[in-house]
């Protein structure tokens, strides 16, 4: 076969020859014939890629093809109900909303409503009128311990670097934030004038790496940290424990993103790849991480001080629990995040196969928080592909207080879902450190369509809420969301998430589903104390 191509290619040249000899005009075909004859023959010369040995120049067109494949089943292929991770039917949502266009749909679901896994909320005969609903519910986060609480909205921006983000996408997100009057999660990436220079309300995210409160070795710097938490745009504080693109694997800045910009924000070596540490340095127990907690929160004047996790080794969490009851110290917030992966860069088998998926996360946290009686005082926000509406009702429904949007945000400024977020090549300007991509994000456009999405969005649930009956967020729970597990048969939430009673796990009256985890965590140290190697016969619970 190569031998044939090439042959093929010899004799387009020569004829593009004869015809030009003939007819001069058309002698600008032989260097085009002649370029392709030399590629051509340096394939066949090349030991890198066997099918451009084999197939010269023309098997080129798989890369090709391969290169164009994602537009193509996007805006080509693609049904209303297909397009991973977001579906197109929850894309569009985003951009109506953000575009302030017609958000209904006509002629009735899409979904299959008999398909296992299809989930839905029963609305009542006592609905209530719209009129009669809070159009702007929020929820306090800080315990008495907290000098300064905040008020937050039900729907806010997750956390997103700048390096991971471009400066005209974190400006657009937070001038959104601003008018929109809700939060803007910097990611670990630090504090940057994109942040503080537009009026939005900011959650400062402090990761492994410290960044923006570092010390020359990578250490934490108390002086800092207290420097910059004191703006007042900076209205709470998350430690980053992991992240559900990539539990335990910690944060990764690609050496081309690191800009200068980027590194003086961050305090590193600029033009180098960044590599947060899987874990802190600043504590090694959950004894310590609490003492941690509340060394922030007074080096803060005492904001709201929370983490961010997603679950891995359940006893893990167990052994936070035990911390804050040992120590009396409590995080005014915890943010779950779902292990389907989100904005954040990773390892394909990270994002599709370590840490639990945000339901089962976010019910089991609650499920802790409530058996050992500290859930009062602390608030729970979800985190993992709250996209629509009804994503926030049933995180609410599942135990959390609020929610974070990632995606949903990114898709609000324009993303197309080109699946090139780590590759610096960004089509819309979102995730890019190119100038000469970013410039197509207009930060004084891209921003009113973030407050409109979050307003349409919220609006959107308050509707769902109203038709329900319920007039508050807060009466959502488990009895509320029902979800079809096979043909035959449906079952609420309750039933596939029991419910746990208060205090149980101070007593010995604990779950058995809960009972090797209670046993196995410890407030002296994050590894189970046992190793799970002794697992009782009657419980076999992961």
């Amino acid at each position: 076969m190569q031998k044939t191509i090439i042959t093929g290619l010899v004799i387009i040249v020569f004829i593009n020859l004869l015809i030009g000899l003939v007819w001069h005009e058309m002698l600008w075909l032989l260097p085009v014939s002649g370029l392709c004859l030399a590629i051509g023959l340096y394939d066949a010369k090349q030991t890198h890629h066997s099918i451009l040995i084999n197939y010269p120049f023309i098997g080129r067109g798989r890369w090709i093809v391969e290169g164009l494949r994602p537009f193509l089943q996007q805006y080509l292929l693609e049904s209303e109900t297909d397009g991973r991770p977001i579906s197109r039917m929850h894309r569009s949502i985003v951009y109506q909303r953000a575009k302030d266009d017609i958000d209904s749909s006509p002629y009735g679901t899409q979904l299959d409503t008999y398909e296992n896994g299809y989930e839905w909320i029963g609305h009542s005969l006592s609905a209530m009128g719209i009129k009669e609903m809070n159009r702007n519910p929020r929820v306090v986060i800080g315990s008495k311990e907290c000098k300064q609480p905040y008020s937050a909205s039900l729907l806010n921006i997750s956390a997103m670097s700048f390096g991971a983000l471009s400066a005209n996408a974190v400006e657009a997100l937070n001038k959104g934030a601003a008018k929109g009057d809700f939060y803007h999660n910097t990611g670990e990436g630090g504090l940057t004038p994109y942040h503080l220079n537009n009026g939005g309300d900011v959650v400062w995210q402090i990761g492994t790496g410290y960044f923006g409160c570092r010390n020359s070795d990578g250490t934490f710097s108390a002086e800092k940290f207290a420097e910059k938490a004191s703006h007042p745009n900076v209205k709470m504080i998350e430690i980053k424990l992991s992240q559900g693109a990539k539990p335990g694997h910690g944060g990764i800045l690609p050496a081309h993103k690191n800009t200068p910009e980027i590194a003086a924000v961050r305090g590193v070596e600029p033009g180098t790849q960044v590599d947060s540490p899987p874990r802190h340095s600043a504590f090694s127990t959950p004894i310590e991480m609490m003492e941690y907690i509340s060394e922030l929160r007074k080096l803060s004047n005492g904001k709201p001080i929370g983490f961010k996790l997603s679950l891995g080794r359940k006893s893990e969490f167990v052994a936070i629990c035990k911390a804050m009851i040992k120590t009396g110290i409590k995080p005014d917030f915890i943010t779950v995040d779902g292990g389907e992966g989100g904005t954040g860069a990773a390892p394909l088998e990270y994002a599709n196969s370590i840490g639990f998926p945000l339901r089962e996360a976010l019910a089991f946290i609650d499920d802790c928080l409530i058996g050992f009686d500290l859930r009062e005082d602390i608030r729970l926000i979800a985190s993992g592909k709250v996209i629509t509406a009804f994503d926030i009702v049933k995180n609410l429904s599942l135990g959390a207080d609020l929610c974070n949007s990632a995606r949903g945000m990114m898709l609000a400024l324009g993303c197309v879902q080109s699946l090139s977020c780590h590759t610096n090549r960004c089509p819309t300007g979102v995730a890019t450190q190119d100038p000469s991509l970013a410039k197509g994000l207009v930060v004084e456009d891209k921003y009113q369509r973030v407050a409109r999405f979050h307003r349409k969005t919220i609006k959107a649930f308050m509707d769902i809420l109203s038709s329900t009956g319920h007039g508050s967020p807060s009466s959502l729970n488990r009895t509320h969301i029902f979800r079809r597990v096979s043909q035959l048969e449906v079952k609420r939430y309750d039933d596939i998430f029991p419910l746990v009673k208060r205090g149980s796990f101070l007593t010995d009256n604990i779950a058995d589903t809960f009972k090797l985890h209670v046993k196995e965590g410890s407030a002296r140290s994050f590894m189970p104390t046992s190793h799970l190697a002794k697992i009782e016969e009657d419980t076999k619970a992961v």
